[in-house]
């Protein structure tokens, strides 16, 4: 049986739009709450807050009907 292992990070994770950094000390649901979008080689983050922002930025241009 396989068990979760926690990644521990060794530089802070920062939100690319509000700059909120991440807690590294606490693991809580607000940690796993960060997305992290890859382009080529680099990771940006985003906060919880700027990700439901960025969900409903793409979610307002999707044609009436998908609604």
């Amino acid at each position: 049986m396989a068990y979760f292992q926690p990644v521990v990070e060794q530089t802070a994770v920062t939100c690319v739009r509000c700059s909120r950094q991440r807690d590294q000390r606490v693991l809580t649901v607000d940690a796993l709450a960060w997305v992290a979008e890859r382009d080529g080689g680099t990771v940006r983050w985003l906060c919880p807050v700027c990700a439901r922002a960025h969900a409903r930025d793409i979610e307002a241009k999707l044609p009436i009907e998908y609604w």
